[in-house]
């Protein structure tokens, strides 16, 4: 299948374009916090409980708050319809988004509590893992927990030997490698990775204009997501 023509990917997009992103927070009035998200074709709901009472109460840490972190799919979600219930694709993203959230939130604030994080792909398509942690940073401000700086993921493919920023769904079934991301961003600027993953082969080089990619796009993301928060609590979008 042939995936770049004429020096541009299937949906028109450059390589380093991401794909249309929708964010508006504080759709859930019964959750502390919440998200909606659209990112292409994903379509993902986040919703922010906490800090709150743990149970059962032996997994309180009376030194820190414990983080669990929910990642689900709905069975009407993708094309064959998905059985319920967890399985072995989302237990590890997870974990692995769990782990790309805990060093940005101030867990110390809060000892003996659990925050918990529930996100639900409504309909996927290609980066849903990275679609749902930029929805989840989004639900944690809203619900009003301490963090260090917002969280922002998204994905590099390499595609007939070209790096492409935001995979669509060929490109990531087709493509040679996915190396999804996730940056904790502090005052606009990008201080650390928290999430790294590979799927495929790169080389050294291409890793590292990898990354450049998808730090370029991440602080498009990250613009996105602080304008979805000042237009919750503000009301009107941030103006460069």
């Amino acid at each position: 299948m042939e995936l770049i023509v004429d020096g541009r990917r299937l949906d028109g997009r450059g390589f380093d374009e991401l794909r249309p992103i929708k964010i508006e927070a504080g759709i859930l009035n019964r959750a502390d916090g919440s998200c909606y998200l659209e990112m292409g074709g994903n379509k993902v709901v986040a919703a922010v409980y906490g800090p709150r009472e743990v149970h059962p109460k032996h997994l309180e840490d009376p030194s820190k708050a414990i983080i669990r972190y929910r990642y689900s799919m709905a069975s009407f979600s993708v094309e064959e319809r998905k059985r319920p219930g967890p399985d072995r694709r989302s237990i590890e993203i997870s974990k692995v988004s769990r782990e790309a959230l805990e060093p940005v939130i101030m867990k110390e604030l809060f000892p003996r509590s659990s925050i918990d994080i529930f996100v639900e792909v409504l309909q996927a398509d290609a980066g849903s893992r990275t679609a749902c942690l930029n929805a989840a940073s989004v639900a944690l401000i809203d619900a009003g927990v301490p963090m260090k700086g917002i969280v922002t993921s998204v994905a590099v493919a390499k595609v007939e030997g070209f790096l492409v920023l935001d995979p669509m769904k060929d490109e990531d079934y087709y493509g040679e490698a996915d190396v999804p991301f996730a940056f904790l961003i502090r005052n606009g600027k990008i201080e650390s990775i928290t999430l790294l993953q590979m799927d495929g082969r790169l080389t050294v080089d291409e890793l590292k204009s990898a990354l450049e990619l998808a730090k370029r796009g991440a602080m498009k993301i990250y613009k996105l997501q602080r304008d979805a928060i000042l237009k919750r609590y503000v009301g009107e979008e941030v103006i460069e």
